[in-house]
């Protein structure tokens, strides 16, 4: 009794633990691994595409903000020159409008950037 141990009256043998595997059928296997591969080359192949249209979106926005910051530069540049631009008159003459507006009819509409002043008054805007 030197190899072996006694538990509970059964003589157990040293060696591997749990239960043994049953016959495996070879076939069986082969046929899930190949299934398992084939899911996971789909699920890589929806994750790059995912990806792929993740940095063209930030791609195109990338653009877009450089168009902006460039448009700003325009801008800057041009009333450093004494030029204010037609757009940034678009603007203003809006807002004035916009404000004009705002104290004759008491309209409680959030203004355009979405921030109120800081006075608590909902319906002038700060500049």
């Amino acid at each position: 009794m030197d190899d072996s141990k006694m538990l509970g009256g059964k003589i157990k043998k040293p060696g591997k633990r749990g239960r043994k595997p049953a016959k495996i059928d070879l076939k069986a296997k082969l046929e899930r691994s190949r299934q398992s591969a084939r899911e996971c080359r789909a699920r890589k192949k929806l994750r790059y595409q995912y990806l792929e249209e993740l940095v063209s979106s930030k791609e195109r926005a990338i653009c877009a903000l450089r168009e902006e910051l460039e448009m700003y530069r325009q801008w800057c540049s041009a009333m450093d020159q004494g030029k204010i631009p037609s757009e940034i008159k678009a603007l203003l003459t809006g807002d004035e409008q916009k404000t004009h507006a705002s104290h004759s009819s008491h309209s409680t509409k959030t203004p355009k950037n979405g921030k109120y002043s800081s006075g608590g008054n909902s319906q002038s805007k700060s500049t």
